[in-house]
C-alpha cells in the first residue's frame, strides 16, 4: 500500500530521512559523462532526441511522452506535441505537481515525462525491458531520483530501463466523476492512465531503444508497487507488460465511489467551491489545489491531508486490484512480491522516544501507529509470547510493520497462490549498517539493492563487499524474472513459487535462505481483524 507520511513531506524529504539523499546537485548531468550526441542519438514518434553516453549505457533523460495537462486537467493526457530539430535529452523534466521539492526538480503540469537506459540502439538485440515506477505512495515523487540511475542495471544484466513520471495526488487521483457527468468520468484514475500512455510508449520504441516490446516488466517499490497492483486490474493494462515485481507496495482495494467522491466533495470546500462548480476546479492555479490536498481525511486517525489512489470507476477500474481474489487478466504474469522486514523503522525513526520506550508507554503508541483496530494490549502480548527477547521498541517497530504495510503483500501472495498464479515471495531481512544499525532492513531499502546502485548517495547500505553481494543478490533475481520469467539464480538458493499453506518466501540476508512462512505467528495475529486498505473506505 502507498507508504504512510507526514504532511507535506516530499518523496526527496521522505528518502533524505529515510535514505540519506544527497543534495539537488546529484541530478544534473555529472561533469565526467561524455555528451556524445552523434553516438546517442534516437528517433521517437515526435522527433529525433540527442542522450549522452554514461559509462558505455546511452542515457536518455526527459522524453515526452505525453503532451502539457494543463488544460486536460483531470482528463486523459493527448500525446506529446512533435518538435523539429534535434531535441536534447540530457536533462529530466519537471516532476508532477506535489508538495515540497519533489525531489529536488521543479513541479509543472507539463510533467509527463520518461528516462531511458539502454546498452544499445537499433542493434536488434530485443532485450528485455525494465519498467520501474516510482514510489511516495499516490501523493509525490519522481522517476528521475538518483537511486533510480539505471546504468547499473544495464551493465549488470544486458537490458532497457525506463523511469516515468506521471500525474500524482488531486492532479492524477481525484474523482470528479459523480459530481461533473461524463467529461470527467475518469478523472480518479488520469494518473494510472499515464502509466498506461508511458507503456504503449515503450512498446512503440523498444526496438529503436534496443528492447524488445514483447518482454516489459514493471518494478516498483511502496507506491510505485500499489500502482503496479492496480494496473493489473485494469482492462487498458491488459498485454502491455508481461511480469512484474513489487516491493513493500500492495494494492488490495481501491477506493470507492462513494468514499471517492465524499473526499472530492471536502476538496471543493476546502477551495470554497460547491459540488456544482467542479468547472472552476480546470482554472485554479496549481498551487492552490495542492494547498487543498492539506485537509484532514475523514478515513485516518492522523492529520496526514486527502487520501488519493485508485478508484472502482466502473470506466477504467470494474474490480479491485486483489479482492475478492486476484485479477484473472494478470493470471499468466509472473510477479514478485516482496516486503523489508522493518518497513516503519523508514517512518517513525524520525522520533526519537521510540527508541526509548518503555512497557507502560507502549499500548498509547502502538494504537496510535498500528492502522488495525486490534487492542494493543493483545498485541503485546502475543509479540512477548513470540519475541521473548525483544524490547519494547522493538515491539514496537515490528507490530507497526506488521499492522500497517506486511498485511497486503500477504492478502495479494495468498491470491495468486489460490489463482495458481507464479509469485514469487521474498523478505528482505539485511540491515544497513547507517546510523549505528538502528534502521534495520527499512522501507526503501531494496531500492539501490535491486537497482544495484549501493554507491549512489543516499543509499545507506555502504559499499562494501557485503553490501555489494546482497545487491547482486537481488538486481540478478530482478534480472532473471525480466529475461525467464523466473528470478531464481545461482547466487541464491532455489526459490519456490508462494503455495499454500507452505507459504515458501526468500529471506534475502547475508546468508540468504527459503524459508516457509517467516513471522507466521505475526501473520495469524493481524489475521484476527478484517484487512481494510486505508484511504480506500
Amino acid at each position: 500500500m502507498p507508504e504512510p507520511r507526514p504532511p507535506f513531506r516530499s518523496r526527496r524529504r521522505f528518502l533524505q530521512q529515510a535514505a540519506g539523499v544527497g543534495a539537488v546537485a546529484a541530478f544534473a548531468p555529472r561533469p565526467s559523462l561524455a555528451f556524445a550526441p552523434a553516438a546517442s542519438v534516437a528517433t521517437t514518434r515526435s522527433g529525433r532526441i540527442a542522450g549522452y553516453l554514461d559509462r558505455g549505457v546511452h542515457a536518455f533523460r526527459g522524453i515526452p511522452y505525453g503532451s502539457d495537462t494543463s488544460t486536460r486537467r483531470f482528463q486523459r493526457a493527448l500525446e506529446e506535441t512533435p518538435w523539429t530539430g534535434l531535441r536534447q535529452a540530457t536533462r529530466f523534466g519537471a516532476s508532477a505537481p506535489q508538495r515540497g521539492d519533489a525531489d529536488g526538480h521543479p513541479v509543472s503540469e507539463d510533467c509527463l515525462f520518461l528516462n531511458v537506459y539502454t546498452p544499445a540502439l537499433r542493434d536488434g538485440r530485443r532485450r528485455p525491458v525494465l519498467f520501474y515506477i516510482h514510489g511516495g505512495g499516490y501523493n509525490n515523487g519522481s522517476g528521475s531520483h538518483p537511486l533510480y540511475d539505471g546504468v547499473n542495471l544495464c551493465r549488470r544484466g544486458d537490458v532497457v530501463v525506463v523511469t516515468v513520471n506521471h500525474r500524482l495526488n488531486a492532479f492524477g487521483y481525484l474523482f470528479l466523476g459523480e459530481l461533473d457527468g461524463d467529461a470527467l468520468a475518469e478523472s480518479g484514475n488520469v494518473g494510472q492512465l499515464d502509466l498506461i500512455q508511458a507503456l504503449h510508449w515503450v512498446r512503440q520504441h523498444a526496438d529503436e531503444f534496443g528492447g524488445d516490446a514483447g518482454n516489459i516488466t514493471v518494478f516498483g517499490q511502496s507506491g510505485g508497487g500499489a500502482k503496479i497492483a492496480t494496473l493489473m486490474a485494469m482492462p487498458e493494462a491488459a498485454g502491455l507488460f508481461h511480469k512484474a515485481m513489487t516491493m513493500s507496495g500492495q494494492q488490495v482495494t481501491a477506493a470507492g465511489p462513494r468514499a471517492a467522491t465524499q473526499r472530492a466533495e471536502l476538496f471543493l470546500q476546502t477551495l470554497g467551491l460547491s459540488a456544482t462548480q467542479t468547472d472552476q476546479l480546470r482554472t485554479l492555479p496549481m498551487q492552490k489545489l495542492l494547498d487543498a490536498t492539506t485537509v484532514r481525511d475523514f478515513s485516518r486517525a492522523e492529520n496526514t491531508g486527502l487520501y488519493f489512489g485508485p478508484v472502482l470507476d466502473s470506466r477504467t477500474l470494474h474490480r479491485h486490484p486483489f479482492h475478492p481474489d486476484a485479477p484473472a487478466q494478470s493470471a499468466g504474469i509472473p510477479m514478485i512480491i516482496g516486503n523489508t522486514r522493518d518497513e516503519t523503522r523508514a517512518f517513525l525513526s524520525n522520533d526519537p522516544s521510540n527508541f526509548t520506550l518503555t512497557w507502560e508507554q507502549l499500548p498509547a503508541r502502538i494504537r496510535e501507529q498500528q492502522y488495525v483496530d486490534l487492542s494493543p494490549e493483545v498485541v503485546i502480548a502475543e509479540y512477548r509470547r513470540l519475541y521473548p527477547h525483544y524490547t519494547p521498541t522493538e515491539v514496537f517497530f515490528a507490530a507497526t510493520t506488521a499492522g500497517r504495510s506486511w498485511r497486503g503483500a500477504v492478502i495479494e501472495a495468498e491470491e495468486r497462490a489460490k489463482q495458481g498464479s507464479p509469485a514469487w515471495v521474498y523478505q528482505l531481512d539485511w540491515r544497513s549498517p547507517a546510523e549505528d544499525g538502528r534502521l534495520r532492513a527499512f522501507h526503501t531499502l531494496d531500492i539501490p539493492l535491486v537497482f544495484d546502485n549501493v554507491a549512489a548517495e543516499g543509499a545507506k547500505t555502504g559499499t562494501d563487499a557485503r553490501a555489494h553481494a546482497m545487491a547482486a543478490r537481488m538486481s540478478e533475481a530482478l534480472i532473471a524474472l525480466a529475461r525467464r520469467g523466473d528470478p531464481n539464480h545461482a547466487g541464491i538458493p532455489p526459490w519456490s513459487p508462494y503455495t499454500l499453506p507452505q507459504r515458501q518466501t526468500m529471506v534475502f540476508d547475508d546468508d540468504s535462505r527459503l524459508q516457509d512462512d517467516p513471522r507466521g505467528g505475526e501473520r495469524r495475529l493481524y489475521e484476527r481483524v478484517p484487512f481494510i486498505q486505508r484511504g480506500t473506505m
